[in-house]
């Protein structure tokens, strides 16, 4: 079986599609929504999304309105997922949710309107505690296995400009903006129309869509791939260590969040003592580390 994945994105609505062909109209006013799209509608909605939202997307890819509708209702009365789709009056238990961690990132220098920085708080951001934080984009390359089933798994593919890879059987389907889980049961719910419980593994193997930018007194200026879970120091030392001029103690972070730019403050000489370690940050695609010389 496909082990349970609760956290989806708006992305992972793809996973939706084969269960389209499952309902008739006979079925659509009698029995409990589709385990699917109830899985869909919570998580959606833990997610910010808005009913009309939801409606939308998975009317988009072929949902009756009626059963989404059905659907909407069913997860707002607090009842568990069902355990199978369109099985009447039976469920199963809640999945069990993925944990989740955060940190409250440094209290460091905010960038102000006027150039200027003050020194309020710095955004509290999601922890990236594992690598069901990574968003698979354009250019990474991916391994997709399925248990068993050596024809059905692909060691390397690619994903295309479009956001899509290309899979035996199910041809093309869309993983960008996805998680590795997310990924894992958008791939097995395809699959499940032509193999009985398909246990999929998705990994990303080269992380290339995503970069870091490394600025002024490193050895090798430029971008980095990101790579999950790089740190401030990992990250220097990729770029092939600071040069002679560098000044360590006055290195920091550009990070834009929320369309605010905050500026994260990196003292390498502490950070090499192993004092005051929480300076040496993980971070996230499209920070800038900037080396004064």
């Amino acid at each position: 079986m496909i082990k349970p994945r609760t956290q989806l994105t708006l992305a992972a609505v793809v996973a939706l599609v084969v269960g389209v062909a499952i309902i008739s109209p006979a079925q659509q006013g009698e029995q409990t929504p589709p385990k699917e799209l109830v899985e869909y509608v919570r998580q959606a909605k833990q997610q910010g999304e808005s009913d009309a939202d939801i409606q939308k997307k998975a009317a988009a890819i072929g949902w009756p309105e009626a059963v989404v509708k059905k659907a909407i209702a069913y997860e707002a009365s607090g009842k568990p997922v069902p355990a199978s789709p369109m099985t009447p009056k039976e469920v199963g238990t809640t999945p069990p949710s993925v944990p989740s961690a955060s940190f409250e990132m440094p209290q460091t220098d905010r960038v102000s309107s006027g150039g200027a920085f003050d020194k309020s708080a710095a955004p509290t951001v999601a922890a990236r505690a594992g690598s069901d934080e990574y968003l698979i984009g354009s250019g990474d390359t991916l391994q997709v296995a399925v248990f068993k089933d050596p024809d059905l798994s692909v060691p390397t593919v690619v994903v295309r400009p479009d956001g899509r890879i290309t899979l035996p059987l199910v041809k093309e389907i869309a993983v960008a903006g996805m998680t590795e889980r997310q990924a894992e049961a958008a791939i097995g719910a395809a699959m499940s129309k032509f193999v009985t419980d398909p246990v999929v593994t998705v990994v990303v193997t080269l992380p290339t869509s995503k970069k870091v930018y490394m600025v002024g007194a490193v050895r090798k200026e430029g971008t980095l791939s990101y790579t999950y879970g790089m740190t401030v120091m990992q990250a220097i030392s990729e770029a092939g260590g600071l040069n002679d001029y560098a000044k360590k103690t006055k290195i920091y972070v550009l990070r834009t969040e929320n369309g605010r730019e905050y500026r994260l403050e990196f003292n390498y000489k502490e950070v090499l003592k192993g004092e005051r370690m929480e300076q040496n940050i993980m971070l996230l695609p499209g920070d800038t580390v900037v080396i004064p010389q």
